[in-house]
């Protein structure tokens, strides 16, 4: 008889690891509102309730005696699966690590209490709030318990401030917004895997947004290769303070940070799950030959994970579609860069939305080299 995993969610990123479970051997059970998508069909059984539904999750989980619980890449599903993989007894960082590591603010006060470099902040809850008046502009006005850059406004000015606060309260689970301080630089995350506290540098990860004011990603690329060797050591020597400071202690993170044009180090905020947009289910594999999703299914299942076996260095990157321009680029890479193609998602019919978050993109594709040269080739065609 297989074992049964537990898996929350059902999207294009969570049927990766859907499909590796599938693979290892395990009975698949997931659970996401049912909307037509694709782990509703991959999965062996699929439940059709809403992965905030923490107690129907449970009650269902008691009965199937899972062998581990877990999601990728968000933040909302992986309350649900700390709360419940901590109520069956299974490996996890628990609800209060959790609450650290999903709540932009606690996340703040976290970082100042154990002096981490991060920019300063503080909680508004009306807009009359004016603790921030010393704060220096611009300013990144966001929710205190959203991701996939929902609610995220860069402002410039005084006067752009209260609209900024009203639309990411509007966002906000709590109904609570976080004010910081702008920190200059490029972004960049940084993927790790841990195991009873020990924590394993796997890929820093190059970011690409839309700029101001929402920062929405329009792409990744791996390795980071323009970070000096100096400040790769204090990314390496800073993330694990950071995850031993909100408590992780088992599975994936992801640390956003910038650097600035002096060299200094900004933490941006950190994930206790793997980075979305395919950079821990696809990325990391692509460009290291590391297995990252069977690692973390490892890791919930009580299992060490691996880190032996073939490596590489190789180049990788996910490329978003916005509109027809990047259709067009897509099609050149068909033409002159066919071999570096990996995936190419679903990508949706054009109906001239507005996407102001990562959910409203089209789609996106997968590329990987084997040498930077054509990689440098591909992102110059995609941004030129």
């Amino acid at each position: 008889m297989k074992q049964r995993i537990v898996i929350i969610g059902a999207n294009d990123f969570q049927n990766q690891l859907i499909l590796k479970a599938k693979v290892m051997g395990y009975e698949t059970h997931v659970f996401a509102w049912e909307c037509g998508d694709v782990g509703e069909k991959t999965a062996d059984y699929f439940y059709p309730i809403s992965i905030i539904e923490k107690e129907q999750i449970l009650d269902v989980c008691k009965t199937l005696n899972p062998v581990g619980i877990i999601t990728i890449a968000s933040d909302l599903a992986n309350i649900t699966v700390n709360y419940v993989a901590e109520k069956l007894g299974l490996v996890c960082n628990g609800i209060k690590s959790t609450r650290l590591a999903t709540n932009k603010h606690l996340m703040r006060k976290t970082f100042e209490k154990y002096g981490l470099p991060s920019p300063k902040s503080v909680l508004i809850e009306d807009v009359d709030n004016k603790y921030f008046s010393a704060f220096e502009y611009p300013l990144i006005v966001k929710p205190t318990d959203r991701s996939g850059s929902r609610g995220i406004f860069k402002v410039e000015t005084p006067e752009d401030l209260e609209q900024a606060i009203l639309r990411a309260r509007e966002e906000s689970f709590e109904k609570k917004v976080l004010i910081e301080e702008f920190a200059e630089g490029q972004e960049y995350s940084v993927e790790y895997i841990s195991w009873k506290g020990e924590h394993h540098f796997l890929a820093i990860t190059k970011k690409y947004t839309t700029g101001a004011p929402q920062f929405i990603e329009t792409g990744h690329v791996q390795p980071a290769n323009d970070i000096s060797e100096q400040v790769e050591c204090e990314i390496k020597k800073l993330v694990p303070q950071i995850l031993d400071a909100v408590g992780v202690s088992y599975g994936a993170s992801h640390t956003e940070l910038k650097i600035t044009p002096e060299g200094q180090i900004k933490i941006i905020e950190v994930g206790a799950r793997m980075g979305g947009d395919c950079i821990g289910s696809d990325l990391v594999e692509l460009s290291t030959g590391y297995d990252f999703v069977r690692m973390v299914i490892d890791v919930a299942c009580g299992k060490e994970p691996d880190l032996s076996g073939p490596k590489k260095n190789d180049y990788a990157m996910i490329q978003f579609i916005f509109d027809e321009d990047d259709l067009h680029k897509l099609e050149w890479i068909k033409c002159h860069k066919a071999s570096a193609i990996r995936r190419i998602s679903e990508i949706a019919a054009f109906d001239k939305r507005v996407i102001d978050d990562s959910s409203s993109r089209y789609g996106y594709y997968l590329l990987s080299t084997d040498t930077e040269e054509e990689m440098s080739e591909i992102i110059g065609e995609i941004n030129g």
